[in-house]
């Protein structure tokens, strides 16, 4: 069980970015979270088993994100953070 911190920067608000990852965490079974930041970046925390981050990260580095043509990731900060435990992170969620 692996937790990643990441910051996705480009043209990642108001594209449909935090949806299109709740797809993603959805489809590999990962928890965690996502949110808009105010300096215009998108703040998200993954875990999950080893391979379904990596698999959730793969396409999230893809060029189109879920097919989606507005969103414009131009970087990507990656850190292992410590994991959670299970119980208290059921699922994953769009933050406000």
């Amino acid at each position: 069980m692996i937790r990643k911190h990441i910051i996705a920067h480009g043209r990642v608000q108001g594209v449909g970015l935090r949806f299109t990852v709740t797809g993603f965490a959805k489809k590999y079974n990962v928890t965690g979270w996502v949110r808009n930041l105010y300096d215009g970046t998108v703040e998200m925390e993954v875990q999950g088993l080893d391979h379904r981050v990596e698999l959730f990260l793969q396409e999230l580095s893809s060029d189109r994100p879920g097919g989606n043509r507005f969103i414009r990731i131009d970087k990507l900060d990656i850190t292992n953070i410590p994991s959670v435990n299970v119980a208290d992170e059921k699922g994953f969620r769009a933050r406000y």
